[in-house]
């Protein structure tokens, strides 16, 4: 049985990560709802105010132990600006994967490089992770983008590997980064 994760908040570059919360709501429908976030990242049940407040108060209880999923909030102004989730933690081999969106209003800002370095930085000294990893659709150059500038290596190309919001089967990358290995 997984034991829970203690929520935190981290900080990094004029950014808050911490778990979500109803104050969110409004801002993650807007981002999930964004035409390119609902192609490469679906949220297909979040389709009002109060569907995206469930979302975001399913997504704050970390008490499985399966995942520490973060709201990433502009620190002076408090508006959110993407999401983390550091998902399927396997304590047993000390694997978990990487998910995240940045809404449109800020993206090409490093939002997503630097919360998805300090969230694998925090899984690695906090919770004894080896291995973090994370795939995304070969077309989504930004994806790929934020996952090598965090530190993750491209290690293959999975063909025909997943069907994405636009109902097309894509290849994707899977790229991994060890606790190990230089940023």
């Amino acid at each position: 049985m997984a034991l829970g994760i203690e929520p935190v908040e981290l900080t990094v570059g004029g950014l808050l990560l911490r778990p979500p919360d109803a104050r969110d709501a409004a801002d993650a429908l807007a981002m999930v709802t964004d035409p390119e976030s609902a192609v490469w990242n679906p949220a297909p049940a979040i389709v009002d105010v109060e569907t995206a407040r469930d979302w975001c108060k399913g997504l704050s209880d970390w008490s499985s132990g399966d995942h520490a999923t973060f709201s990433v909030l502009d620190a002076d102004s408090g508006r959110l600006l993407g999401n983390v989730s550091l998902h399927k933690i396997d304590p047993d081999q000390s694997i978990a994967e990487m998910g995240y969106r940045v809404g449109p209003w800020a993206r090409g800002r490093g939002v997503g490089t630097a919360s998805v370095r300090v969230v694998t930085d925090w899984a690695f000294a906090r919770l004894g992770l080896h291995r973090v990893q994370l795939y995304h659709a070969v077309a989504n150059v930004a994806s790929c983008r934020v996952a090598t500038k965090a530190g993750y290596l491209n290690e293959a190309t999975l063909r025909s590997a997943a069907v994405y919001g636009d109902g097309r089967r894509h290849d994707e990358h899977l790229h991994g980064r060890l606790k190990e290995d230089d940023r």
